[in-house]
């Protein structure tokens, strides 16, 4: 008995955000970190990855069609996505390096073990990695937005640009508490990937 085609809408989508990062990487470049309409148009096509990374999950869970190729090429493009932007934005300094370094070798690191195990299992995410992941997209939203040309716009139509206050404080917090879970599902990651290298004979302690 076959397994589900890998060829399937689940796996599109899962493709189709890798094919979102260079564009993405595009229109970052282009804000030169300022250009509010730049920016907006960044944010959204990073918001639209973030989209298909909900609905290829959802829906490969509810067609049955999970696939070992969605599982492994999954995390490989919210990696793609997520490192373009931190990069991205540490490049045009939004964002400290120190951060972005973290992160990516963090990341770097859980592929490297998914490869390194490939053969005795497939690592796949775990409620704590979808956690990770959602607090880096949207803390990265955060860190995309132009928040100050919003302010001054409302500001100027219809006074309330001081509205925005608690939202511009929101990001540095939420990304500190992304860069945590990050490190934290990090190692669960490798520990798991040695117990699937090397597991425990029975009887054996």
């Amino acid at each position: 008995m076959t397994g589900p085609s890998p060829w399937n809408l689940p796996n599109s989508l899962t493709v189709l955000r890798l094919v979102f990062v260079p564009g993405f990487a595009v229109l970052l470049w282009l804000s030169e970190g300022s250009d509010a309409g730049w920016l907006i148009a960044a944010a959204a096509l990073f918001a639209a990855g973030v989209t298909t990374d909900y609905y290829d999950g959802a829906l490969a869970r509810s067609r049955r069609s999970v696939t070992s190729f969605g599982k492994l090429a999954d995390p490989i493009a919210d990696k793609a996505l997520t490192g373009t932007a931190l990069v991205g934005l540490s490049l045009l300094h939004l964002l400290f390096w120190p951060i972005t370094v973290v992160i990516l070798v963090r990341e770097l690191g859980v592929t490297l073990l998914r490869f390194w195990v490939i053969r005795h299992g497939i690592i796949v995410a775990s409620r704590g990695g979808k956690l990770k992941t959602v607090l880096q997209m949207l803390a990265i939203l955060w860190y995309l937005w132009p928040w100050q040309t919003m302010a001054d716009w409302l500001d100027e139509t219809i006074g309330v640009g001081t509205a925005l206050g608690v939202l511009t404080e929101l990001g540095p917090p939420l990304m500190a508490i992304a860069v945590v879970v990050t490190v934290l599902t990090g190692l669960d990651y490798l520990r798991q990937a040695v117990a699937m290298r090397y597991p425990r004979r029975p009887g054996v302690r």
